[in-house]
C-alpha cells in the first residue's frame, strides 16, 4: 500500500514560457532559461522522485512520475498520464516532446518532491539545458539528469569500483560525471539539472542506486510507464 503525506503541497509549476512551434523558438527558450539554473542546492532529501517517459509508437506516450521515501525507497506516491508528443523529434530538443506530459503528472502529485530524477540530461547538453535543467526551472525544485548513454562531451572510463567516477567535459566546462554505480557495469551518466551541485547529485545518484545500475526513482518510473496498469 501506498501512504500519501497529506501534509505537503503541490507542486507548482511555473509558466515561464509560451509553447514553442519551431525549432528557433525551441532553443531560444533553453538560451534564455540556462541563465536561471542554480548549481548549488540542499544535500539531503526526504522525498525523490523519479521521471520518465515510454513510447507507444512515434508519437503515443506515458509519462510516469514516482515519489520514493528518500531514506526506506519505498513508494509514497505513483501518477501516469497518457499523451501525445508535443514537438518533432530534433536532437537537443527532446525535453519539448515530453515536458507537457511530465508537467501534468507532477501537477498531479499530493506531495512535493525534495529531487527530481530525471531519465536524461540537465547541463550535459549541447546548449547546457536539457530536461533536468528545464524541469528544475519550471518547478524550483532540484533536480538531477542520470542518462543510460553519454550524450555531450568526453570522458576517461571510470575505474571499476562501485562509486568510481570521471568528469564530462564538454567545450572546456565539466558539464557532468561518469558515475560507476555497480562494480563492472557500464556507468550512470550524472549531470545537475537545479539547485544542485554536483557532488551532491553524483552522492545522490550513487546512494539511490544501492542494488542496480540505474537509480531506483528512475526504475520505478520507468516500469510503471510501461506498465502502467
Amino acid at each position: 500500500m501506498i501512504a500519501v503525506v497529506a501534509y505537503l503541497g503541490p507542486v507548482h509549476v511555473k509558466q515561464l514560457h509560451p509553447w514553442p512551434a519551431t525549432v528557433a523558438e525551441a532553443e531560444a527558450i533553453q538560451d534564455r532559461l540556462r541563465g536561471q539554473v542554480e548549481l548549488t542546492g540542499p544535500t539531503t532529501f526526504s522525498l525523490v522522485a523519479g521521471l520518465d517517459v515510454h513510447y507507444h509508437g512515434d508519437d503515443a506516450l506515458t509519462a510516469a512520475v514516482v515519489v520514493l521515501d528518500g531514506g526506506t525507497l519505498e513508494a509514497v506516491e505513483r501518477v501516469v498520464v497518457h499523451g501525445e508528443a508535443a514537438f518533432p523529434y530534433v536532437p537537443g530538443l527532446f525535453a519539448f516532446r515530453e515536458l507537457p506530459a511530465l508537467v501534468r503528472a507532477l501537477e498531479r502529485l499530493t506531495v512535493t518532491p525534495d529531487l527530481l530524477v530525471c531519465d536524461g540530461y540537465g547541463l550535459a547538453h549541447p546548449r547546457g539545458f536539457g530536461l533536468a535543467c528545464h524541469l528544475g526551472v519550471l518547478t524550483g525544485l532540484p533536480s538531477v539528469g542520470a542518462g543510460k548513454t553519454p550524450f555531450v562531451g568526453t570522458h576517461e572510463p571510470p575505474g571499476q569500483e562501485r562509486g568510481a567516477w570521471t568528469p564530462i567535459v564538454h567545450e572546456g566546462a565539466t558539464v557532468g560525471r561518469a558515475l560507476r554505480t555497480q562494480p563492472g557495469i557500464k556507468p550512470v551518466y550524472v549531470s545537475q539539472g537545479h539547485r544542485i551541485s554536483l557532488d551532491a547529485a553524483t552522492d545522490q545518484i550513487l546512494r539511490l542506486a544501492a542494488r542496480y545500475r540505474l537509480p531506483e526513482p528512475i526504475r520505478h518510473a520507468d516500469h510503471l510507464a510501461r506498465h502502467p496498469a
